[in-house]
């Protein structure tokens, strides 16, 4: 499933068994719900609003939509992604489709995850190896977020900043 980056992130082949045991680990079912919710997020190849997932994916409510994203990313399935608009996005933890970052647009909050190139991902690498020694942090993971203004946007001729105010 190509983005629109020309990146191409896929889940997991064993995506459903990987859930099931996660899920499993954190004392809850695999429901017909949740398995939905999974597969809309493994096919949208982009992080997703709750209003995206609810018109791609058939018979889901919204109130089981947001109990159930809940329970998915309590169990390092789902991640919530935080972006400039008021709507939190939601894709597949990174372990299930592969390290990615995100472009993001400052004036409509669209998100697009775009790949790195390798020597990106060895500048970050050796980068972050400083802040860590410097800051005395053990660094995890990271993840990087550029900020701009979207193809659509930029021809309709709106600036980035405050989403929803005048542009």
């Amino acid at each position: 499933m190509p983005s629109r980056h020309g990146q191409t992130a896929r889940p997991a082949p064993d995506l459903h068994a990987i859930v099931a045991t996660r899920l499993r680990r954190d004392g809850q079912r695999y429901t017909d719900n949740r398995r939905a919710l999974v597969g809309v997020l493994g096919d949208a190849g982009q992080p997703l609003t709750i209003a995206e997932i609810l018109r791609r994916g058939d018979d889901l409510a919204q109130s089981s939509a947001y109990r159930n994203l809940a329970v998915l990313e309590r169990a390092g399935v789902v991640q919530r992604l935080l972006t400039t608009d008021e709507w939190a996005r939601y894709e597949l933890a990174e372990d299930l489709t592969g390290h990615h970052h995100h472009l993001i647009c400052s004036a409509c909050g669209a998100v697009a995850d775009v790949a790195g190139s390798a020597e990106l991902e060895r500048s970050l690498a050796r980068a972050i190896e400083r802040v860590a020694g410097d800051s005395g942090y053990r660094i995890e993971r990271h993840r990087l977020d550029l900020l701009g203004v979207c193809p659509a946007c930029s021809r309709a001729g709106r600036s980035g900043g405050v989403v929803g105010g005048p542009g």
